[in-house]
């Protein structure tokens, strides 16, 4: 008896406890639609849709329906702003097939040579180069870039045969990125007004810097 007895009289001390509060109640609470619950447009950008969740938490902080409906609501927008990302990505990987499908065979013969990596791998080996020509030009007073041409050559092959799994074919592809880099930049560093390069860098290590960009981009996105 004297728990029923003690339950009874605790009902309306909860009840008075929230009217006390005087917590306003959030009126569109049976509203089914998301946008028209929180108040936005269904064009709304994920700021908005975070801006207008934070104001009304603040408006009606201390009414626990209010609070949950808003919260309810957020999180669908939110998931249903996710599936739509997921899904225009899906679309563009699919239209970004369809054109490789539609283009000519010189085109995917091109193509099946290239890769993209994770973007991780994309920056420790271009923090390898950039640290390679950096290092080649700290030590161009003492003397040419060849012993950080080989490095990196010897570099781009490990990369390349990692990949390929072919050290016959990681060798030529990386051989042919320092050849292209070397003959690009011996044609067209010179062209360069001299105002532009510091006045100690010497035709060898331009040229040395723009075959180590074209060494990473072989061993980064070549196969």
């Amino acid at each position: 008896m004297d728990e029923v007895f003690t339950k009874i009289i605790e009902l309306p001390v909860v009840k008075l406890r929230s009217e006390r509060n005087n917590a306003p109640v959030f009126p569109r609470l049976r509203i089914r639609d998301p946008y028209k619950r929180l108040g936005i447009s269904p064009y709304a950008s994920t700021e908005e849709i975070w801006g207008s969740r934070n104001f009304l938490l603040e408006q009606y902080a201390g009414s626990e329906r209010s609070e949950e409906s808003i919260e309810e609501a957020f999180e669908r927008l939110l998931m249903t702003s996710f599936q739509q990302r997921k899904k225009s990505k899906i679309n563009l990987k699919s239209k970004l097939k369809e054109k490789v499908d539609e283009s000519p065979p010189w085109v995917k013969s091109l193509l099946s040579f290239v890769e993209f990596p994770p973007m991780d791998v994309i920056f420790r080996r271009l923090f390898l180069f950039a640290f390679m020509g950096g290092w080649s030009i700290m030590n161009s007073a003492e003397g040419g870039p060849a012993f950080q041409v080989a490095v990196s050559l010897a570099a781009c092959i490990y990369f390349l045969n990692e990949k390929t799994k072919s050290l016959g074919r990681a060798f030529v592809i990386g051989l042919g990125g320092l050849a292209t880099g070397w003959i690009l930049g011996s044609i067209f560093v010179p062209m360069i007004p001299t105002v532009v390069i510091h006045p100690t860098w010497t035709l060898e290590l331009v040229t040395s810097l723009v075959a180590y960009f074209f060494m990473f981009l072989a061993c980064t996105f070549l196969k």
